[in-house]
């Protein structure tokens, strides 16, 4: 038995490696810049945008620091993360609707420009920065959409990926049982 192997709380949090993380402070970034500059920051979109990313982000970071005591609560957090970042997804999508602005189908080759800037490694909002900072509305609103929903396909895959390992090695409440009866029959 190695050393691990009596120990029921695995290591956790290590969320800045993250890819998900990563890129859900990008849109953390991008969405705080957008809003100041282009929502009024009286109005209840203003904020509810700022909080809908920045409970994208902020769940990740709680999920993996719970990670090592609840595999249920992480999972939670990971789905609570990625409805927020849905819920900003709208908001975007709104804003180019009600202002008569084209939504990029996910093949235009602008997004896939996009897109293939999110398989780059260490990327921040510098990246991205000559889309998220452009004169067109149309080229910012988009842009911060493709890595929105590049931000979410990361998070849909951690999310199966962890039911999965749940599934499989289950919670604390079974390695606290494996390691109680690991002690035990270790003692006789």
């Amino acid at each position: 038995m190695g050393n691990n192997d009596n120990k029921f709380i695995p290591p956790h949090g290590g969320y800045q490696k993250l890819a998900s993380y990563q890129m859900a402070e990008i849109v953390f970034d991008a969405t705080a810049h957008f809003c100041n500059k282009y929502i009024d920051k009286r109005s209840r979109t203003h904020d509810q945008m700022i909080q809908a990313a920045r409970s994208g982000k902020q769940n990740i970071v709680e999920g993996s620091m719970v990670s090592g005591t609840s595999k249920e609560m992480e999972i939670k957090l990971m789905g609570v993360a990625r409805a927020s970042l849905e819920e900003l997804l709208n908001d975007y999508k709104d804003f180019l609707r009600v202002r008569g602005l084209p939504l990029w189908d996910k093949n235009d080759e602008r997004a896939l420009k996009i897109r293939q800037i999110g398989k780059e490694i260490n990327k921040s909002y510098f990246t991205y920065k000559t889309y998220f900072e452009n004169e067109s509305l149309e080229i910012v609103v988009n842009a911060i959409i493709c890595v929105i929903h590049q931000t979410n396909y990361l998070l849909d895959q951690q999310i199966r990926k962890l039911e999965e390992l749940f599934i499989k090695e289950g919670g604390i409440r079974e390695r606290m049982l494996k390691a109680r009866l690991n002690n035990k029959n270790n003692k006789k």
